[in-house]
């Protein structure tokens, strides 16, 4: 799958040059990420400074326990 036309966001807390990340909603695509194939949408996340580089590929389920665990101040 090209992700050139996916709408990627980032969060209004970024600053320009800081280390940031943007997050992608897209249709369950095993061109993807095959070994998530079968569920209806991925959650991707790359790197804002490397738009060319890979993205990581979450499941609801996998993102659902990732935002609940930043909410939870486990990754500080």
């Amino acid at each position: 799958m090209d992700l050139s036309s996916v709408a990627w966001r980032k969060s209004s807390h970024s600053t320009n040059g800081g280390d940031c990340v943007e997050v992608a909603v897209v249709p369950g695509d095993p061109a993807v990420a095959a070994h998530k194939a079968g569920v209806d949408e991925l959650y991707l996340v790359r790197d804002s400074k490397n738009p060319d580089g890979p993205a990581l590929a979450f499941t609801q389920g996998e993102w659902d326990a990732f935002v609940g665990g930043v909410k939870d101040g486990e990754f500080g």
